[in-house]
């Protein structure tokens, strides 16, 4: 494998619990991001195509911008105009990523890869989901619609793990809702990596409120289940009406954040298990924290209607410390919590 991520470095095994080896089964060519080779239009008729309307966003890498697409009957679009980035060619892994899941369920889809013939600066147009405020679109959910949203996004995950493909940066931004319409999609894959097993990985990853605790203390040897951690987050977030529900400041203050929660003793366990190290005054700023029990956030007349019990016994599972006690998506997808909806 020419292919792999920034840090190839070994340490003691540790596999995912499902599609561990999935990537074993692919050709070269579908992980191969360093030798892939992006076939830009650049043409006039291609680019002109498209008319800009509006700025919605911008971020580190990129900014976003609402469109229209002239040759398919003024059919909305987002096009991302992407800033050059050389480290891990990090554009080339987007986009292989991106058509490898194309057709996904739950996963934006990549229409068209654009490159200005002048500035030779990079864009991608996506498929357009109407979509409001996260929390605003989330306060109007029942009981039932976050069960399915819920569902639908680990569909989504499962999808991607299945194709040897962590997100890495799951959070309610990253996730568009047309609630009218029943629709979820997952977007936003410029961390996205490719896993293989036994490899060490950047832990810059993931946004500050929805890091998992691997991120937080250095363990480099993840997988999947970060995504699954994020994915809690997300979820505590919508049930508790918490947004977002660990509200640190830093990296470690999130992780006093998440102690407080779960416990400090998890912490100790975690970094003895995998031999990481924590700055003594980070420990000694935690204290010792004993594990709260979840229906300590349920408020009645507030929360109560989304917090049921079912709801928050996936939660626990979620929000496990130690990323090898995370239940897998397909694993998460049979709990009971989705009876209600799993054959929607």
């Amino acid at each position: 494998m020419t292919a792999k991520p920034n840090q190839t470095k070994k340490r003691t095994t540790r596999r995912a619990k499902e599609y561990a080896d999935v990537l074993s089964q692919k050709p070269q060519t579908f992980y191969d991001y360093e030798n892939y080779v992006v076939e830009w239009k650049e043409d006039s008729n291609s680019i002109d195509r498209y008319e800009i309307v509006a700025k919605i966003g911008k971020g580190k890498y990129s900014e976003v911008f609402s469109a229209v697409d002239l040759q398919q009957q003024e059919r909305k679009v987002v096009i991302k105009v992407l800033k050059p980035v050389s480290r891990d060619k990090k554009i080339n892994r987007e986009i292989l990523i991106l058509k490898n899941l194309a057709q996904g369920t739950n996963i934006i889809q990549l229409y068209d890869i654009l490159r200005n013939p002048n500035t030779k600066a990079p864009a991608l147009v996506f498929e357009h989901v109407e979509t409001e405020n996260f929390k605003h679109t989330y306060q109007s959910f029942t009981d039932l619609d976050c069960r399915y949203y819920i569902y639908q996004l680990l569909l989504a995950l499962d999808y991607s793990h299945s194709n040897g493909i962590m997100h890495r940066d799951v959070k309610p931004q990253n996730v568009m809702i047309d609630h009218p319409s029943r629709k979820l999609r997952l977007i936003d894959w410029g961390l996205a990596e490719f896993y293989l097993p036994d490899i060490e990985y950047n832990v810059r990853v993931a946004s500050l409120h929805y890091k998992g605790p691997e991120l937080l203390v250095g363990n480099k040897m993840y997988d999947y289940s970060l995504d699954i951690w994020s994915l809690g987050c997300l979820f505590a977030g919508m049930i508790f009406v918490s947004h977002p529900f660990f509200k640190g400041k830093d990296n470690m203050h999130q992780l006093e954040k998440i102690c407080e929660v779960v416990g400090s003793e998890e912490l100790d366990k975690y970094v003895q298990k995998y031999k990481l190290d924590v700055p003594k005054n980070t420990r000694n700023s935690i204290g010792d924290q004993r594990k709260k029990d979840w229906s300590t956030f349920v408020k009645r007349g507030q929360n109560d209607k989304w917090a049921v019990p079912d709801a928050l016994d996936l939660l626990d599972k979620f929000l496990q410390f130690d990323h090898e006690n995370r239940p897998s998506a397909k694993e998460a997808m049979r709990h009971r919590y989705f009876d209600p909806v799993r054959d929607k």
